[in-house]
């Protein structure tokens, strides 16, 4: 089957994570089934959308779909398991955390977490598979919304406004600080930044 048949099956869940590249914070997922009778327009690549349109869009996916669900890892598991299988576990308990069993997942990218039921990866599917849109734009609210009160815990390394990700701003407040409790100390500037503090967590 294509893409375009899959689409036309009733029950499937689209899937994305967003937060691999960040130094900071957990890796999110989601998954959602849409309600073909309840349509949202303007689903497309949360990247491509202003956080305000992201917002909005946030609130219509929650009210509209059949089923959404959200899972993530944490900076320890991450550092554990590495970034890719981070990533493929977060996307896994998203799916298992759905209200409704989907028949079938779409995963953005080019592979699958291990699932119960039948998922096939597609490649640049948050901009091609509308119920994977709508996964990668609840999958960064929610942890836009995480990183903001990260910031709160953690003052001073500014991620408030770059969510984590490699900055100079971040990697002169890593230096400065050292690493907090939320950064990946597997991700190579955090690790170099612990070890210039002799490996401690401030």
């Amino acid at each position: 089957m294509d893409l375009e048949a899959w689409l036309g099956l009733p029950g499937v869940a689209g899937v994305d994570e967003v937060g691999r590249g960040p130094l900071a914070g957990p890796v999110v997922a989601a998954a959602v089934i849409l309600d073909p009778a309840r349509p949202i327009e303007g689903l497309k690549d949360s990247k491509k959308l202003s956080p305000a349109r992201r917002e909005d869009l946030d609130g219509q996916i929650r009210e509209r779909s059949l089923a959404f669900a959200l899972g993530l890892c944490t900076p320890a598991e991450i550092d554990r398991i590495n970034i890719l299988q981070a990533s493929l576990l977060a996307m896994q308990r998203a799916v298992e955390a759905l209200s409704h069993r989907p028949e079938m997942a779409l995963v953005d990218g080019n592979r699958c977490p291990k699932l119960a039921m039948t998922a096939h990866a597609v490649i640049k599917g948050d901009s091609r598979v509308p119920a994977i849109s709508a996964a990668s734009i609840i999958a960064k609210v929610h942890r836009d919304r995480l990183m903001l009160a990260l910031d709160e815990q953690h003052p001073g390394y500014g991620l408030a406004s770059h969510m984590g990700y490699p900055t100079p701003v971040h990697l002169e407040a890593l230096e400065r600080l050292g690493p907090s409790p939320c950064h990946r100390l597997s991700f190579a500037p955090v690790r170099r930044a612990a070890e210039a503090r002799q490996g401690g967590l401030f």
